[in-house]
């Protein structure tokens, strides 16, 4: 899958290592909201999610991991993943994060509209959702931009990884 600027392609053990340099350099910035983060941070723990992400693509289970690549650079940006909810309605959560250096420049918007238009042609979806901490304006606004409608909070329904008790902005998407 690919837009002008970037392409999304499966987990593959040759971007292991960029994977985990941007993990790295915006380990500060992602581990306010994202709990796996500490579980990222060395080459044994990245070829291991890599390897893992690997099996869950191709057996269709848990997550379909895309790496982010910057088209012009040839740098891996971030990631894009589609959870599997049930896989009898269809339906699934679009989860995503991105290396800090390239926050605010439009490279998740680009990536949920092609992983969003994925879902919807090619696995029949019915149900494409966006969920995030309520505090975490920018991943809310992204989903605003792409079109998702905020269908509720969900009070006091998670702990952010510095333990605080947070609420769950949920937006979604049906299909046709």
């Amino acid at each position: 899958m690919e837009s002008n600027r970037i392409k999304l392609v499966p987990p593959s053990m040759d971007l292991a290592p960029q994977m985990l340099a941007a993990i790295q350099e915006s380990q500060e910035e992602l581990s306010v909201f994202l709990p796996w983060v500490p579980y990222a941070l060395t080459t044994e723990d990245s070829v291991k999610n890599t390897q893992d992400a690997i099996v869950n693509f191709e057996q269709f289970e848990g997550e379909l991991r895309f790496s982010i690549i910057d088209k012009e650079s040839d740098i891996l940006v971030g990631a894009i993943g589609l959870i599997i909810r049930d896989k009898t309605v269809p339906y699934f959560e679009i989860g995503y994060w991105l290396r800090t250096a390239y926050v605010g420049k439009g490279f998740i918007t680009e990536a949920v509209k092609l992983i969003e238009a994925y879902a919807f042609s090619e696995l029949k979806a019915k149900r494409v959702e966006i969920r995030a901490a309520d505090i975490n304006y920018k991943s809310r606004s992204v989903a605003e931009r792409c079109g998702y409608k905020l269908e509720g909070i969900f009070m006091n329904d998670r702990l952010l990884p510095s333990g605080e008790l947070s609420n769950t902005a949920v937006y979604g998407k049906t299909g046709f």
